[in-house]
């Protein structure tokens, strides 16, 4: 297919036609009039929107989070309790006796 061949009797086929006269009275000032209007935005919806998904997740994070603990409480139940092992790790510098000074 010869593309410029194509191209330069669509371009005749458009110059060949004449405009239909069939635009409605000052069509073009209607449509210039609406486009310059201002949209008004909906600011309260938006935030409305945006807050009920910020919300939705929380309580999902918060469901799984709440369900992640008490599984974990279940299965490691038989290991010592964890603010022991905490207050053991963090004071261990403390109460050791070698002094390297």
């Amino acid at each position: 297919m010869n593309l410029d061949n194509l191209q330069t009797k669509l371009i005749a086929a458009a110059r060949a036609a004449q405009p239909s006269e069939q635009v409605p009275y000052a069509f073009e000032k209607r449509v210039m009039a609406r486009l310059t209007e201002s949209v008004r935005v909906d600011l309260l919806g938006a935030w409305s929107a945006a807050l009920w998904r910020a919300a939705i997740g929380c309580v999902a994070v918060a469901v799984l989070s709440g369900a992640l603990s008490v599984w974990n409480s279940h299965h490691h139940s038989t290991e010592g309790d964890l603010s022991q092992e905490f207050e053991t790790a963090v004071f261990a510098s403390v109460s050791s006796t070698d002094e390297a000074w």
